[in-house]
């Protein structure tokens, strides 16, 4: 059984930095993009970051610049480094396997997701 568990989430301030991980069980994955969703209250599920098998990086624009995600096959993990973090990137942040090896920005190409990490910047 596939499992994805994300972790490092929390309360920070405007400003900080944070790095969320998410550790994948039941298979490996270094055949596979990966990629970061977010969720704020209200809203739909946004794209945040996406890596491909080659570890081509895509961002969504609104964090852009200030995001980077990482892989580490030997690991099964994927990483989201937040930095310069803003009251709007909050949110549940969800991370994802894609269903081929190529990264993109469409939740429905991504098969498996995990449970989610509330992120919290406050002014």
């Amino acid at each position: 059984q596939v499992q994805l568990a994300e972790s490092g989430g929390g309360l920070v301030q405007a400003g900080d930095s944070l790095r969320l991980s998410c550790a994948a069980s039941g298979r490996t994955f270094s055949d596979n993009a990966m990629g970061w969703f977010r969720q704020a209250p209200g809203k739909n599920r946004e794209f945040v970051a996406a890596i491909s098998t080659r570890e081509m990086l895509y961002y969504g624009a609104s964090v852009q610049g200030r995001f980077t995600i990482s892989r580490d096959n030997d690991k099964n993990t994927v990483y989201l480094q937040m930095n310069s973090l803003k009251p709007e990137d909050t949110a549940v942040y969800f991370c994802a396997i894609g269903a081929t090896r190529f990264a993109t920005a469409h939740a429905r190409d991504y098969d498996y997701w995990g449970q989610g990490t509330q992120v919290t910047v406050s002014s």
